[in-house]
Parts: C-alpha cells; structure tokens; sequence
C-alpha cells in the first residue's frame, strides 16, 4: 500500500483557513487528510494521516515546523515559563554520583557536577584513590546530543569498552580503552544497538546489524542481527561472523562469555520477555552450538560457572525466579539443582561474583538484598539505608569487595562499597542536596481496581500534607514489558511538590514488581487491566480528597505514552492534563517500524485475526471521536527516536486536535537532536522539556507556581 502526495497540495492543505477548525481558545493548524484505507480481516480502518509516517518528506518536516511553531508561540505566552526553567536549573543543579563497578585495583564511577549535558566517567585506584577523568562525553559534542555509556571490562581487566549514541538514537558505535594508561584503541564496532561485548581473551563477540539503507537508518525494522568475533586490533571489516539465523531475520540475537574464557552462550529472542539460550565451548574443535534452554516462554539466564557447573536464575516453573545449579552437559530440569529457591517476592536481579551470589528481591516495589555461597546458604541480608532501589553488584570470582548505587524518592543517589567477607556496606560516594529532604515524606498506598485486584502506589509530598483536593498531582506509571518502576531520586519533581503539589507512582499491572504472574496480566489481551489499574489510581487520588480532577496531571512514556494515550480516549474526564511521551500510539502498525516487532510478545499483533480486534479497541489512534471534549494534551516525541518513531505521536497529535470539542489545548513538542525520552539527551534539553512540561501543566491549572 504506496502513495505518492504533492508537495504543492500538501502545502495548500495547511494554509487554506476553510479547512481549519474553530475553538474557543485554538484555531489548530490545518493536517492534510488522505484517502487510505486498510482491510483487517473484513474491518476497514481509514488512516488519514498515513504520510505523516515519511519522516523524511519535505510535507512532513513542514507539518513539524508548523506545528512546532504553533506550540511555542503557545508555551511563550505562558507568563512564568522563564521562572519554571529558572527553578528546574536549581533543583536540578547538584552533584550526583552513579554507576560504581571495579575492575581489578581501579574503581569506576559516573559523577555530573550539576548541569553538565552528560555525566562524566572518572576511575580511581582502590577506595583512597584520587578520581581521575576516565572518559568525558561532553568534549564529543558542543550540545551534549552525544552520549556514552561503559559496557564493562575484559575479564583480565585491562581494557574497557564502551559505545555512543548520537542524538538520542539506538544506533550506537563501540570503542575500546586500555585502562591503566587510558589509552583510546583504533578499534571500533559500527551499527550496533545499544553497545554490549562478550569478552574473551584476544578479543570479543558482538551483535552487529547490515548498514541500513541510507535515509531509513531510523524507521526500517532492525533484522537480520548477526553475532560476529572481533579479534583486537583488527578492523571491523575482518571481523568472523560466528552465529546467524537468515530464515528467522527478526529474531534477536545477543552474546555471552563466561569469566574463565570456557562458553559462549547466544541468546535468542522474538521480543522481550522468553529467550532461547545455545552454547559452545569456545576452545573446542566442535563449533556447532547445543541448544540449553528452549525457547520461548522461559527466561533462563546464565549467571556464570563454576567449572562445569552453571548457575542460572530462571522463571521456569517459578513466576518469581529462581537460582538453579546445572552442567553444560545436561541442562534438562531432571538435572537442576535448585540453589535459591522461589520465594513469594520477586528475585528482580542475582549476580554470581567472589564466590558468592547476591539475590536483589522486591518486596512491595522496594529493595531487600541477600548475600548467599555458592551452595544456596544464606550468609548476610545487606543493610539498606531505607526502602529505596539498589543496582548494581557487577564483579569478578577474585573480588572481595562490590559496589552498588542506592536511592529513593527522598534520598539522592548514592554509591557504597560492600565487603562479601563482613556483609557491611560503606559509603564509598554520597551526592549532596541543598533542599533539605526531611521535609518530605513518601507513603506507600493500596488502591482497588476494577476487578478488584490491589494495586501499590507512591505518594511523595511534603510532610503534614492535607486531604483538601487541592494539591496538583502529577500521576506517573508505566505498565508493560516486566519493568518494575521502584523508587527513584528525580530532582525535577520538586517544582511540584515546591507548590503543594503531590507526586504519585502507581505501580500497575504489566510490570514487574511481582513477578511473571503481575507481568502477565498486564500483556496481550489482558491489556486492559493496566488501563483499568491507571485510572483506579487516578480516581483514589480524588476521592481520597488528595486532589481533583482539575488539578490532577497523568505522565507516562513509551509503553507508559501507550498508556496515557488509551485513558484519555476512554475516559476523557480523568484529568485536567495529560503528557503522552514517545508513546505506542498507533497499535495497528507498530510492528512495521524499527524495534517494533519485538514487542508483538507483550502486545499482540494486527496481522493476527485474533489480537487485531483486541489492538483496535483500545489503540489510541483509533478510539479518538470526534466532538469530544479532551484534557489538555502537551505530546512530546523527538526526531531521532528510532524506538518508538515519531510518526505515532504525528498521527495522533493530528487526529486529537481534528477532534477535539473543548477549549482545553492539544499542542505537541517535537525534540530536535533527541531520541526515545529523556534517556542519553543532554541535560539542556531535559531541562527544556521539564520546563514546558511543568508550565503547561500550571499553565492549564490555573495555578500561579511559587516564586
């Protein structure tokens, strides 16, 4: 299904004022509307805007131009916009610390002074070091659009690698450092996505893709991965394709090495939940792969060995994980020994280091962290400084001490050092404030969905707050693909709880704060409970007199913008304002787009004739009617997104302001030089976004924010 469309006609379409629409408070720019129509199984869907998906087109880049132009001159008349910005650059500009890891005697860490576009990496040798600059992104780009993150260490610990993303994309290339003289090698590994190495003694393994054809490089789907052996020092261009799959080209495809240099593991995956996992030994005369785990419905990820012996942490036959002991030999479950065995909590991470196994477990979307031997013993519950996130605990068999970052929505980011031997945590680097935190508090709430299912959700506010429905509240979730959304420092809130304004996180179903069985009922055609949950949330929120309809916000991104998308079509009623970002927005067609077909395992798919009605009733594109009075809608997506392209927010942003009804604004902001959210963006541009973000939402409250 192809057309063509003039460049002269689409011109003639946005300016002719008679095909505009009329409201109390916005004449929306005029969006060209085409003659396409698909047949799904019998139902004809028209689709409208469907050029609005040829990023490229000169009609395209027009439309953005008008629209952006159409925003802005909005957002400028905001009167306390430059205070809002003002404001975020305070609260925001502090040093903060993340990211600890050790790689024999030199330890790691991330630190940003305050404002600088991107954290910077430093190194230091042992706990009394002094910090040194390991690698600075910032001297990449002028405007910060580069970012760069470590993907860890050889195992002989001499060399580190690490990849860039360019303008927000997925795209990355990867480079390679020799960390005792800091020593940049000529090496470098083009069109990966997202970096990543397996190393091994010579070299490493990689996950390479073709060169996309050029002006596609960020909407054609991602096939064809292949997993390829660099040996160090050469170029890419010599480099061994070692593992393929040309019959299954959107199979995704990754690589693992164990520590002693003995397997190589491939991983394969058709979305983002079950895999399959193959294995070799790398220095056997046998270069065929073995299949370990079949997939696709399990997720058996191999922590490490010891000798023989893998250790794997496993959700087959445990909805919560598990940790099991197998051989390479013989990975069938009559040859499992289980090692941690599944608790009611969620296992959310284990690493196997020094000897010992950590078991990261979430209780209510809150850290508690074990340190176990090999055998399955319990040795020490780590200590945490309150219910917060922890992350990290990367090391090697030789270590006797880790790292691990710690936060909460009322403490910044912080790094410690553990002792495997003593069990006892020390802060190795702490990121201080100037708003002095104890004056806020966080609760941790139950609300009661539709089907009856308890649903967690943080409240962040300040202390001795009142129940007088007056409060603005900006409603975050998230709701998809096993991602557990648990406490967090995130400095910008402040300029709503700086106004006595409530920030609230429900942790709905189709994440993972619980397991497999949470995750579950929140994917394919359950998907609906994660809408039910959101606006089960949103309606506690008022009834509980924390605040009203019309001083309540809704925020999600990505699966989240999904979300946004679909309650505000169903109930438009819900809020005063709305912040899709980077949403899925078009649920029949986003399979056909970059990454997209990987997430058809959580969503289902329209060339189905059993998921395509389920899609379509709830995709946000589609359920948008006409004469409807909708919130005030600020869409925000970004010219290199190349995970959930732009056309999405496009076609949505236009069909909601060809329908809206009321006088609340439908505005959408396209970020240039950015990619899938807030995610490796330069700080400036973070700010610029918070900014309108916040003074839209006051902006449409009503409400006058605190000088």
């Amino acid at each position: 299904m192809s057309f063509k469309i003039s460049t002269v006609i689409l011109v003639i379409g946005f300016l002719l004022s008679g095909l505009q629409k009329s409201h109390a408070q916005l004449t929306y720019p005029a969006t060209l509307k085409v003659n396409q129509t698909d047949d799904y199984f019998g139902t004809k869907v028209s689709d409208p805007y469907r050029w609005l998906e040829y990023d490229t087109a000169l009609s395209t880049k027009q439309w953005i131009q008008i629209e952006q132009n159409f925003t802005e001159d909005y957002l400028s008349k905001i009167p306390f916009r430059a205070q809002i910005k003002t404001q975020l650059e305070k609260v925001i500009n502090y040093p903060r610390y993340f990211s600890g890891f050790k790689a024999g005697e030199y330890i790691f860490f991330s630190k940003n002074n305050g404002l600088q576009n991107q954290s910077v990496f430093y190194y230091q040798k042992g706990l009394k070091g002094q910090p040194q600059v390991f690698i600075d992104p910032n001297l990449l780009s002028a405007d910060g659009s580069i970012s760069l993150d470590l993907d860890g260490p050889s195992y002989d610990k001499k060399y580190m690698a690490y990849h860039i993303n360019k303008n927000g994309s997925d795209w990355s290339t990867s480079y390679f450092v020799e960390i005792a003289t800091n020593r940049k090698l000529n090496d470098s590994i083009e069109w990966t996505r997202g970096g990543g190495v397996a190393w091994v003694k010579d070299g490493f393994y990689y996950t390479g893709y073709p060169t996309p054809k050029k002006g596609t490089e960020l909407t054609a789907v991602a096939k064809y991965a292949k997993v390829y052996f660099h040996k160090l020092g050469n170029t890419q261009s010599n480099d061994v394709l070692v593992y393929s799959d040309s019959t299954h080209p959107d199979i995704g495809i990754g690589a693992q090495t164990t520590e002693d240099g003995r397997y190589l593991f491939i991983y394969r995956s058709q979305g983002t939940s079950g895999f399959e996992v193959l294995g070799r030994e790398i220095n056997s005369p046998v270069k065929e792969f073995k299949l370990l785990f079949k997939g696709y419905d399990y997720q058996n990820a191999i922590l490490g060995n010891h000798g023989d012996t893998l250790f794997v942490n496993s959700n087959q036959g445990a909805d919560n994980f598990k940790v099991i002991a197998t051989t390479f030999e013989n990975t069938s479950k009559e040859n499992w020994k289980e090692i941690i065995p599944e608790k009611k909590e969620k296992l959310d991470y284990a690493s196997l280091l020094g000897n010992k196994l950590i078991a990261g477990y979430l209780i209510n979307a809150t850290s508690r962290v074990y340190q176990y031997n090999s055998e399955g013993k319990l040795e020490f519950e780590i200590k945490l400084s309150g219910l917060g996130t922890t992350a990290g605990f990367y090391g090697f068999n030789d270590d006797k001490y880790v790292f691990y970052d710690y936060t909460s929505f009322t403490a910044t980011p912080s790094i410690y050092a553990y002792d495997l031997a003593t069990g006892k945590s020390y802060l190795f680097k702490k990121s201080d404030y100037s708003i002095d935190l104890n004056n806020y508090e966080t609760d941790q709430v139950f609300f009661i969905s539709k089907d009856g299912t308890h649903v967690p959700m943080f409240l962040v506010h300040k202390k001795g707050i009142l129940k007088n429905g007056l409060h603005p509240t900006l409603l975050y979730a998230y709701g998809g693909f096993d991602i557990s959304v648990t406490p967090f420092f995130w400095s910008p809130m402040f300029e709503v709880l700086e106004n006595n304004g409530i920030l609230a996180v429900a942790n709905i179903r189709g994440g993972g704060e619980y397991g497999e069985t949470w995750h579950k009922a929140g994917m394919l055609d359950k998907k609906q409970n994660v809408f039910d949950d959101f606006m089960a949330a949103a309606d506690w929120l008022v009834s509980q007199k924390y605040t009203s309809r019309n001083r309540l916000a809704i925020m999600g991104g990505s699966n989240g913008g999904l979300l946004i998308g679909a309650v505000i079509t169903q109930r438009p009623d819900i809020c005063k304002v709305a912040f899709p970002e980077v949403g899925v927005m078009d649920m029949l067609r986003f399979q056909r787009f970059t990454s997209g077909v990987f997430w058809t395992q959580e969503f289902g798919s329209s060339d189905s004739a059993s998921q395509f009605p389920i899609l379509y009733k709830y995709s946000p594109l589609h359920n948008i009617k006409s004469n409807q009075s909708y919130p005030a809608t600020l869409v925000m997506t970004a010219d290199h997104d190349d995970r959930v392209v732009p056309m999405h927010s496009f076609k949505f942003t236009a069909t909601l302001q060809e329908c809206q009804a009321g006088a609340n604004p439908v505005l959408i902001k396209i970020s240039s030089n950015q990619g899938h959210g807030a995610s490796g963006s330069s700080l400036k541009k973070n700010i610029e976004n918070y900014t309108d973000v916040f003074s839209f939402m006051f902006f449409n409250m009503g409400i006058t924010p605190a000088k």
